[in-house]
Protein backbone atom coordinates (compact mmCIF):
# COMPACT_ATOMS: atom_id res chain seq x y z
CA UNK A 1 0.00 0.00 0.00
CA UNK A 2 1.45 3.27 -1.10
CA UNK A 3 1.68 6.36 0.98
CA UNK A 4 -0.96 8.18 -1.30
CA UNK A 5 -3.12 5.55 -0.88
CA UNK A 6 -3.07 5.46 2.84
CA UNK A 7 -3.53 9.23 2.70
CA UNK A 8 -6.50 8.92 0.52
CA UNK A 9 -8.42 6.41 3.24
CA UNK A 10 -7.60 8.46 5.95
CA UNK A 11 -9.15 11.64 4.41
CA UNK A 12 -11.78 9.26 3.35
CA UNK A 13 -12.57 7.77 7.20
CA UNK A 14 -12.47 11.60 8.39
CA UNK A 15 -14.66 12.78 6.00
CA UNK A 16 -17.66 9.74 6.48
CA UNK A 17 -16.68 10.71 10.18
CA UNK A 18 -17.78 13.69 9.92
CA UNK A 19 -20.76 13.22 8.28
CA UNK A 20 -21.82 10.87 10.48
CA UNK A 21 -21.42 13.04 13.39
CA UNK A 22 -23.31 16.17 11.58
CA UNK A 23 -26.18 13.59 10.62
CA UNK A 24 -26.74 12.41 14.10
CA UNK A 25 -26.64 15.65 15.69
CA UNK A 26 -27.69 18.21 13.79
CA UNK A 27 -29.93 16.41 10.81
CA UNK A 28 -31.36 12.96 12.71
CA UNK A 29 -33.29 14.88 15.08
CA UNK A 30 -35.57 17.20 13.08
CA UNK A 31 -35.77 15.16 9.69
CA UNK A 32 -39.23 13.89 10.34
CA UNK A 33 -40.25 17.94 11.06
CA UNK A 34 -38.58 18.91 7.82
CA UNK A 35 -40.83 16.20 5.79
CA UNK A 36 -44.13 17.34 7.10
CA UNK A 37 -42.95 20.96 6.71
CA UNK A 38 -41.87 20.25 2.94
CA UNK A 39 -38.55 22.24 3.27
CA UNK A 40 -35.78 22.59 6.35
CA UNK A 41 -34.24 25.53 7.19
CA UNK A 42 -32.16 27.53 5.13
CA UNK A 43 -29.67 28.05 7.89
CA UNK A 44 -28.39 24.53 7.01
CA UNK A 45 -26.79 25.37 3.86
CA UNK A 46 -24.53 28.10 5.95
CA UNK A 47 -23.49 25.36 7.85
CA UNK A 48 -22.71 22.94 5.21
CA UNK A 49 -20.73 25.43 3.85
CA UNK A 50 -18.66 25.70 7.16
CA UNK A 51 -17.53 22.21 6.27
CA UNK A 52 -16.87 22.49 3.33
CA UNK A 53 -19.20 20.22 1.17
CA UNK A 54 -21.33 23.10 -0.71
CA UNK A 55 -17.30 24.30 -2.30
CA UNK A 56 -15.91 21.06 -2.94
CA UNK A 57 -15.54 20.19 -6.98
CA UNK A 58 -15.17 23.92 -7.71
CA UNK A 59 -12.27 26.33 -8.44
CA UNK A 60 -10.56 28.12 -5.55
CA UNK A 61 -10.88 31.68 -7.01
CA UNK A 62 -14.57 31.66 -6.46
CA UNK A 63 -14.38 29.95 -2.87
CA UNK A 64 -14.46 26.57 -3.92
CA UNK A 65 -12.23 23.57 -2.74
CA UNK A 66 -10.60 21.57 -5.54
CA UNK A 67 -11.39 17.90 -5.13
CA UNK A 68 -11.47 14.75 -7.20
CA UNK A 69 -14.49 12.85 -7.91
CA UNK A 70 -13.57 9.95 -5.25
CA UNK A 71 -13.61 13.00 -2.34
CA UNK A 72 -17.22 14.03 -3.49
CA UNK A 73 -18.68 10.82 -3.92
CA UNK A 74 -17.47 9.86 -0.25
CA UNK A 75 -19.17 12.74 0.76
CA UNK A 76 -22.27 12.20 -1.19
CA UNK A 77 -22.37 8.68 -0.32
CA UNK A 78 -21.34 8.91 3.42
CA UNK A 79 -24.51 11.61 3.62
CA UNK A 80 -27.15 8.90 1.74
CA UNK A 81 -25.73 6.46 4.09
CA UNK A 82 -26.95 8.07 7.33
CA UNK A 83 -28.90 10.89 6.07
CA UNK A 84 -31.02 8.34 4.20
CA UNK A 85 -33.38 11.74 3.01
CA UNK A 86 -32.88 12.10 -1.17
CA UNK A 87 -35.13 15.11 -0.34
CA UNK A 88 -32.22 16.76 1.65
CA UNK A 89 -29.52 16.02 -0.43
CA UNK A 90 -31.89 17.36 -3.61
CA UNK A 91 -31.97 20.70 -2.41
CA UNK A 92 -28.98 20.99 0.03
CA UNK A 93 -26.85 20.15 -2.96
CA UNK A 94 -28.95 21.88 -5.91
CA UNK A 95 -26.26 23.89 -6.77
CA UNK A 96 -24.28 21.36 -8.11
CA UNK A 97 -26.57 21.12 -11.74
CA UNK A 98 -27.10 24.88 -11.55
CA UNK A 99 -23.51 26.00 -11.28
CA UNK A 100 -21.25 23.70 -13.39
CA UNK A 101 -22.41 25.87 -16.71
CA UNK A 102 -21.97 29.08 -15.00
CA UNK A 103 -18.04 27.71 -13.92
CA UNK A 104 -17.33 26.39 -17.73
CA UNK A 105 -18.76 29.23 -19.85
CA UNK A 106 -19.80 32.23 -17.86
CA UNK A 107 -18.17 35.38 -17.83
CA UNK A 108 -15.91 36.67 -15.23
CA UNK A 109 -18.28 39.30 -14.00
CA UNK A 110 -20.92 36.56 -13.68
CA UNK A 111 -18.79 34.00 -11.94
CA UNK A 112 -18.26 36.54 -9.78
CA UNK A 113 -21.82 37.58 -9.14
CA UNK A 114 -23.16 34.36 -8.96
CA UNK A 115 -21.07 31.81 -7.58
CA UNK A 116 -19.27 32.61 -4.32
CA UNK A 117 -22.35 33.98 -2.22
CA UNK A 118 -24.17 30.17 -3.28
CA UNK A 119 -20.27 28.35 -2.13
CA UNK A 120 -20.60 30.60 1.40
CA UNK A 121 -24.21 29.28 1.53
CA UNK A 122 -25.76 32.48 1.54
CA UNK A 123 -27.86 32.14 -1.75
CA UNK A 124 -29.10 28.85 -3.42
CA UNK A 125 -28.24 28.31 -6.97
CA UNK A 126 -31.23 25.78 -8.98
CA UNK A 127 -31.58 24.33 -13.02
CA UNK A 128 -34.40 25.07 -14.63
CA UNK A 129 -34.55 23.05 -17.75
CA UNK A 130 -38.14 20.72 -17.98
CA UNK A 131 -40.49 21.76 -18.94
CA UNK A 132 -44.52 20.94 -19.04
CA UNK A 133 -45.14 18.44 -21.96
CA UNK A 134 -41.53 18.38 -22.82
CA UNK A 135 -39.96 15.48 -20.76
CA UNK A 136 -36.63 14.26 -21.79
CA UNK A 137 -36.96 16.12 -25.58
CA UNK A 138 -34.60 19.33 -24.36
CA UNK A 139 -34.01 20.17 -27.74
CA UNK A 140 -38.03 21.00 -27.93
CA UNK A 141 -38.04 23.61 -25.17
CA UNK A 142 -40.64 26.61 -25.78
CA UNK A 143 -39.44 29.14 -23.20
CA UNK A 144 -38.04 31.92 -25.11
CA UNK A 145 -35.93 35.01 -24.62
CA UNK A 146 -35.64 37.64 -27.12
CA UNK A 147 -33.45 40.59 -27.03
CA UNK A 148 -34.78 44.03 -26.29
CA UNK A 149 -31.85 46.57 -25.94
CA UNK A 150 -29.68 45.94 -23.10
CA UNK A 151 -31.94 42.86 -21.50
CA UNK A 152 -33.65 39.62 -22.68
CA UNK A 153 -37.31 39.24 -21.63
CA UNK A 154 -38.07 35.86 -20.56
CA UNK A 155 -41.51 34.43 -21.55
CA UNK A 156 -42.63 30.49 -20.70
CA UNK A 157 -42.41 27.73 -17.73
CA UNK A 158 -40.67 25.46 -15.98
CA UNK A 159 -41.34 22.10 -13.95
CA UNK A 160 -39.88 19.82 -11.45
CA UNK A 161 -37.81 22.10 -10.56
CA UNK A 162 -35.84 21.02 -7.11
CA UNK A 163 -34.99 24.42 -4.67
CA UNK A 164 -37.33 26.02 -7.24
CA UNK A 165 -39.54 27.83 -4.26
CA UNK A 166 -36.70 29.89 -2.96
CA UNK A 167 -33.66 30.00 -5.65
CA UNK A 168 -31.91 32.99 -5.81
CA UNK A 169 -30.50 32.44 -9.00
CA UNK A 170 -31.98 29.57 -11.10
CA UNK A 171 -29.76 28.83 -14.63
CA UNK A 172 -32.76 28.25 -17.06
CA UNK A 173 -32.39 27.42 -20.49
CA UNK A 174 -34.20 29.34 -23.06
CA UNK A 175 -34.91 29.26 -26.55
CA UNK A 176 -33.12 32.45 -28.06
CA UNK A 177 -32.89 31.92 -31.63
CA UNK A 178 -36.99 32.15 -32.31
CA UNK A 179 -37.07 30.81 -35.80
CA UNK A 180 -34.56 27.81 -35.00
CA UNK A 181 -36.53 25.15 -33.68
CA UNK A 182 -34.01 22.41 -32.60
CA UNK A 183 -30.66 22.92 -30.75
CA UNK A 184 -28.78 25.14 -32.04
CA UNK A 185 -31.74 28.04 -30.59
CA UNK A 186 -31.17 27.56 -27.09
CA UNK A 187 -28.96 29.25 -24.92
CA UNK A 188 -28.90 29.37 -21.08
CA UNK A 189 -29.70 32.47 -18.97
CA UNK A 190 -29.15 33.29 -14.90
CA UNK A 191 -32.14 34.85 -14.02
CA UNK A 192 -32.13 36.47 -10.62
CA UNK A 193 -34.87 34.78 -8.08
CA UNK A 194 -36.29 37.99 -7.16
CA UNK A 195 -37.27 39.12 -10.86
CA UNK A 196 -40.25 40.96 -11.75
CA UNK A 197 -42.44 38.42 -13.94
CA UNK A 198 -41.22 35.77 -12.28
CA UNK A 199 -44.11 33.49 -10.18
CA UNK A 200 -43.66 30.37 -8.21
CA UNK A 201 -45.84 27.16 -7.38
CA UNK A 202 -44.88 24.63 -5.27
CA UNK A 203 -45.38 20.76 -6.21
CA UNK A 204 -46.38 18.27 -4.18
CA UNK A 205 -44.51 14.53 -4.33
CA UNK A 206 -44.31 11.18 -3.67
CA UNK A 207 -40.75 11.74 -2.02
CA UNK A 208 -38.00 13.89 -1.43
CA UNK A 209 -40.67 15.49 0.93
CA UNK A 210 -38.31 18.17 2.99
CA UNK A 211 -37.09 19.37 -1.18
CA UNK A 212 -38.78 22.28 -2.22
CA UNK A 213 -40.21 21.54 -5.81
CA UNK A 214 -41.74 24.07 -7.81
CA UNK A 215 -43.40 25.24 -11.26
CA UNK A 216 -42.17 28.34 -12.31
CA UNK A 217 -43.53 30.80 -14.68
CA UNK A 218 -42.07 33.63 -16.32
CA UNK A 219 -43.90 36.54 -17.38
CA UNK A 220 -42.30 39.21 -19.52
CA UNK A 221 -38.73 38.69 -17.19
CA UNK A 222 -36.17 41.17 -17.59
CA UNK A 223 -32.89 39.41 -17.38
CA UNK A 224 -29.31 41.76 -18.65
CA UNK A 225 -27.42 40.49 -21.22
CA UNK A 226 -24.84 39.95 -19.21
CA UNK A 227 -26.65 37.13 -17.75
CA UNK A 228 -25.95 35.07 -20.53
CA UNK A 229 -23.99 32.13 -19.95
CA UNK A 230 -21.48 31.78 -22.90
CA UNK A 231 -22.49 32.71 -26.42
CA UNK A 232 -25.72 32.16 -27.78
CA UNK A 233 -26.75 28.96 -29.11
CA UNK A 234 -24.39 27.00 -26.79
CA UNK A 235 -27.19 25.77 -24.49
CA UNK A 236 -27.90 22.74 -25.40
CA UNK A 237 -24.19 21.28 -25.40
CA UNK A 238 -23.86 22.90 -21.82
CA UNK A 239 -26.97 20.62 -21.12
CA UNK A 240 -25.36 17.69 -22.24
CA UNK A 241 -22.22 18.12 -20.71
CA UNK A 242 -23.87 19.15 -17.35
CA UNK A 243 -25.70 15.78 -17.24
CA UNK A 244 -22.65 13.35 -17.08
CA UNK A 245 -21.78 15.00 -13.62
CA UNK A 246 -25.18 14.84 -12.38
CA UNK A 247 -25.93 11.26 -13.35
CA UNK A 248 -22.09 10.26 -11.48
CA UNK A 249 -23.78 12.20 -8.20
CA UNK A 250 -27.04 10.48 -8.70
CA UNK A 251 -25.28 7.36 -8.85
CA UNK A 252 -23.07 7.92 -5.38
CA UNK A 253 -26.43 8.99 -3.65
CA UNK A 254 -28.02 5.72 -4.80
CA UNK A 255 -25.16 3.93 -3.54
CA UNK A 256 -25.58 5.56 -0.38
CA UNK A 257 -29.03 5.08 -0.10
CA UNK A 258 -28.69 1.25 -0.72
CA UNK A 259 -25.99 0.81 2.20
CA UNK A 260 -28.88 3.01 4.56
CA UNK A 261 -31.45 0.30 3.42
CA UNK A 262 -28.97 -2.39 4.42
CA UNK A 263 -27.59 -1.14 7.79
CA UNK A 264 -31.10 -0.45 8.72
CA UNK A 265 -32.20 -4.32 7.68
CA UNK A 266 -29.30 -5.70 9.45
CA UNK A 267 -29.89 -3.73 12.91
CA UNK A 268 -33.49 -4.85 12.49
CA UNK A 269 -32.74 -8.44 11.97
CA UNK A 270 -30.32 -8.79 14.43
CA UNK A 271 -32.70 -7.22 16.89
CA UNK A 272 -36.33 -8.74 15.80
CA UNK A 273 -37.01 -12.13 17.37
CA UNK A 274 -39.25 -14.78 15.97
CA UNK A 275 -39.95 -18.24 16.51
CA UNK A 276 -37.38 -17.81 19.00
CA UNK A 277 -34.23 -16.71 17.22
CA UNK A 278 -33.05 -13.52 15.98
CA UNK A 279 -34.80 -12.95 12.45
CA UNK A 280 -30.85 -12.82 10.78
CA UNK A 281 -30.38 -16.45 12.22
CA UNK A 282 -32.96 -17.70 9.41
CA UNK A 283 -31.23 -17.90 6.24
CA UNK A 284 -33.87 -16.97 4.19
CA UNK A 285 -33.08 -13.53 5.58
CA UNK A 286 -29.46 -13.96 5.71
CA UNK A 287 -29.34 -14.51 1.80
CA UNK A 288 -31.55 -11.44 1.03
CA UNK A 289 -29.07 -9.75 3.10
CA UNK A 290 -26.11 -11.27 1.21
CA UNK A 291 -28.15 -10.49 -2.60
CA UNK A 292 -27.96 -6.81 -1.44
CA UNK A 293 -24.83 -6.71 -0.43
CA UNK A 294 -23.82 -8.36 -3.44
CA UNK A 295 -24.97 -5.53 -5.60
CA UNK A 296 -24.05 -2.66 -3.36
CA UNK A 297 -20.08 -3.79 -3.42
CA UNK A 298 -21.13 -3.95 -7.25
CA UNK A 299 -22.17 -0.60 -7.54
CA UNK A 300 -19.06 0.77 -5.79
CA UNK A 301 -16.49 -0.47 -7.77
CA UNK A 302 -18.21 0.78 -10.89
CA UNK A 303 -18.69 4.06 -9.44
CA UNK A 304 -14.86 3.83 -8.33
CA UNK A 305 -13.76 2.91 -11.78
CA UNK A 306 -15.76 5.67 -13.65
CA UNK A 307 -15.08 8.50 -10.97
CA UNK A 308 -11.09 7.44 -11.50
CA UNK A 309 -10.83 8.25 -15.33
CA UNK A 310 -13.27 11.18 -14.53
CA UNK A 311 -10.50 12.37 -12.72
CA UNK A 312 -7.99 11.15 -14.55
CA UNK A 313 -9.53 13.56 -17.82
CA UNK A 314 -10.22 10.19 -19.56
CA UNK A 315 -13.25 10.81 -21.33
CA UNK A 316 -15.62 10.41 -24.44
CA UNK A 317 -18.38 8.39 -25.96
CA UNK A 318 -17.51 5.55 -24.17
CA UNK A 319 -17.12 6.73 -20.69
CA UNK A 320 -20.74 8.46 -20.90
CA UNK A 321 -22.07 4.98 -21.96
CA UNK A 322 -20.33 3.48 -18.60
CA UNK A 323 -21.67 6.93 -16.80
CA UNK A 324 -25.29 5.73 -17.91
CA UNK A 325 -25.21 2.07 -17.31
CA UNK A 326 -23.64 3.33 -13.97
CA UNK A 327 -26.65 5.08 -12.91
CA UNK A 328 -29.10 2.57 -14.38
CA UNK A 329 -27.21 -0.15 -12.06
CA UNK A 330 -27.17 2.08 -8.96
CA UNK A 331 -30.73 2.79 -9.15
CA UNK A 332 -31.92 -0.51 -9.77
CA UNK A 333 -29.39 -1.48 -7.03
CA UNK A 334 -30.93 1.24 -4.81
CA UNK A 335 -34.34 -0.12 -6.09
CA UNK A 336 -33.72 -3.62 -5.06
CA UNK A 337 -31.85 -2.55 -1.26
CA UNK A 338 -35.12 -0.51 -0.26
CA UNK A 339 -37.69 -3.39 -1.40
CA UNK A 340 -35.90 -6.06 0.61
CA UNK A 341 -35.44 -3.96 3.59
CA UNK A 342 -38.87 -3.06 3.55
CA UNK A 343 -39.36 -6.98 3.51
CA UNK A 344 -37.70 -7.38 5.92
CA UNK A 345 -38.52 -4.88 8.09
CA UNK A 346 -41.81 -6.39 7.87
CA UNK A 347 -44.91 -4.01 9.06
CA UNK A 348 -42.16 -1.36 10.51
CA UNK A 349 -41.01 -1.00 7.40
CA UNK A 350 -44.53 0.11 6.26
CA UNK A 351 -44.22 2.94 8.95
CA UNK A 352 -42.88 6.52 8.51
CA UNK A 353 -39.92 7.02 10.34
CA UNK A 354 -37.83 4.38 8.96
CA UNK A 355 -35.14 4.71 6.69
CA UNK A 356 -36.12 2.41 3.93
CA UNK A 357 -40.23 3.45 4.13
CA UNK A 358 -38.44 6.77 2.62
CA UNK A 359 -36.20 5.41 0.75
CA UNK A 360 -38.71 3.04 -0.95
CA UNK A 361 -41.05 5.90 -1.68
CA UNK A 362 -37.65 8.29 -3.22
CA UNK A 363 -36.64 5.30 -5.67
CA UNK A 364 -38.30 6.49 -8.84
CA UNK A 365 -36.98 9.72 -8.69
CA UNK A 366 -33.73 8.54 -8.84
CA UNK A 367 -34.69 6.06 -11.61
CA UNK A 368 -36.51 9.18 -13.45
CA UNK A 369 -34.60 12.67 -12.55
CA UNK A 370 -31.23 13.08 -14.77
CA UNK A 371 -32.41 11.11 -17.47
CA UNK A 372 -34.67 7.56 -16.88
CA UNK A 373 -34.00 4.03 -17.62
CA UNK A 374 -34.78 3.74 -21.13
CA UNK A 375 -33.14 7.32 -22.36
CA UNK A 376 -29.88 6.21 -20.34
CA UNK A 377 -29.91 3.04 -22.37
CA UNK A 378 -30.82 4.48 -25.71
CA UNK A 379 -27.87 7.22 -25.04
CA UNK A 380 -25.47 4.15 -23.69
CA UNK A 381 -26.30 2.09 -27.42
CA UNK A 382 -25.61 5.07 -29.21
CA UNK A 383 -22.53 6.05 -27.64
CA UNK A 384 -20.88 2.53 -27.55
CA UNK A 385 -21.98 2.19 -31.51
CA UNK A 386 -24.19 -0.33 -31.26
CA UNK A 387 -26.52 1.64 -34.22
Amino acid sequence: MTASTEDLQQETRLLEDTVRRFVQTEVAPHLEQWEEAGEFPRALYARAAELGWLALGYPTELGGIEAPWHLRNAMTVALARYGGSGGLMASLFSHNIGLPPVVRHGSPALRQKVIPGVLRGETIAALAITEPGGGTDVSALRTTARREGGDYVVDGEKVFITSGMRADWLTVAVRTDLKNKGPGGISMLIVPGDAPGLSRNALNKMGWLCSDTAQLRFDGVRVPVGNLVGQEGEGFKMILTNFNGERLGMSAMALGFSECCFDEALDWARQRKTFGMALVDHQVIRHKLVDMKMRIESTRAWLDAVSARADAGVKGPEWVAQVCMLKNHATQTMQFCADQAVQILGGMGYMRGTKCERIYREVKVMMIGGGSEEIMKELASRQLGLL
